[in-house]
Parts: C-alpha cells; structure tokens; sequence
C-alpha cells in the first residue's frame, strides 16, 4: 500500500539553504585554522562544488547565483593556488560585491528591479519599493567591496579571514535589519490582487 505524503512533507529542505551557503565558509574557517590559507582556499572550492552538487540533487536544480560564486571562487582559488598568492582569494569577496552593485545598479539604469524576481515571493512590494531595496542593496554591496579591500590591505590575514566568515555576515544582517521600514512602508498585504 503506498502512503501518501504531504507535498511540503516531500520536499522539507529547510536545511538545503543554510548548509550550502554557510556550509563551505564554517569548512573554509576551519581549514584555516587547522592549516593555512592555502589550505582553506583548496578546501573552500571542494566544499562550494560539493554544496553545488548536493544542491542540483536534492532540488534538481541550481540558481544562479551561487553558480556565478562557484565560478568566480574557482577562479580566484585556483589562481591563488597555482601563482601561490593569496592576493586572488583576499579579492574575491571585493570581485563578488562589485558585481553584484554593477547587477544591480546597473539594472536600475534600465528600468529593472532585478531584486524583485529573486526575492519577490518572500516580499510583495510595490514597484517603487523594490527601486529603492535594489539602489540600497546595490549601495551596500559597493561598501562591502570597498570595505574588503581595506580589511585585507591594512590588516593581518587572520583579521581578514574572520572578517570574512563573521564580519561580513554580520554586516549583511545588520545592513538588511535597516531596510524593514521599506519593506514594511511600500509591502503589499494581498499578493494576489
């Protein structure tokens, strides 16, 4: 006899998100501390490909964003890998932020929110409220390059790397706590009409 299964019984991955975002930056820490961050580098992208691959089976499919960090952290890390100059990976988080500002921004000089298609299920806003998400968002994102840049420049590799696991975290938590007066302002209590 065959049960039938509620559908989000089927597909309870409330774990999925979580552990291959922060899943490879935990690995990433503590292969650091237990090695070097060279080490750390090798282990991030074993762990980022992984997460990708348990992601593609569990949901059969992968979005698009952290495939684009995928890439970029293959690149920086292979980089740093093969010249021995952790130069690249200290630049990666600068390379993603900024990338993510010219996304953004750059949408908005065309006349798109491209923060709404992400995140338009969990927020119904109204258009003027995902103008204002989308700058701020890409504003933040410029400063988090600008700030990486700094912390890996004038400070130790130590101080960056926990900058980079704890600091950043925290920074992009803070910044999205400031931005519930938009979302509460310009939300949309019936989605459907």
């Amino acid at each position: 006899m065959t049960e039938i299964v509620p559908e989000e019984t089927k597909t309870s991955n409330g774990w999925l998100k979580p552990a291959t975002e922060y899943g490879p930056l935990a690995i990433f820490l503590a292969a650091y501390y237990l090695g070097d961050l060279y080490a750390a580098t090798a282990a991030l992208m074993a762990a980022t490909a992984v997460a990708l691959a348990v992601s593609l089976a569990v949901n059969r499919r992968v979005p698009i964003m952290p495939v684009v960090t995928a890439v970029i952290v293959g690149i920086f890390g292979a980089l740093t890998l093969i010249f021995n100059d952790d130069t690249f990976i200290k630049m990666k988080p600068t390379i993603v932020q900024a990338l993510l500002a010219l996304i953004l921004l750059g949408g908005l000089l065309f006349g798109k929110t491209l923060l709404k298609p992400v995140m338009g299920s969990a927020w119904p806003m109204t258009d003027p409220g995902w103008r204002i998400l989308t700058r701020n968002f890409g504003l933040f994102f410029i400063a988090m390059a600008v700030v990486n840049e700094i912390v890996w420049r004038t400070q130790s590799e130590e101080f960056w790397v926990n900058f980079k696991v704890f600091g950043s975290i925290a920074l992009t938590l803070a910044f999205s706590m400031t931005q519930v007066p938009v979302l509460n302002r310009y939300k949309i209590d019936d989605p459907e009409s």
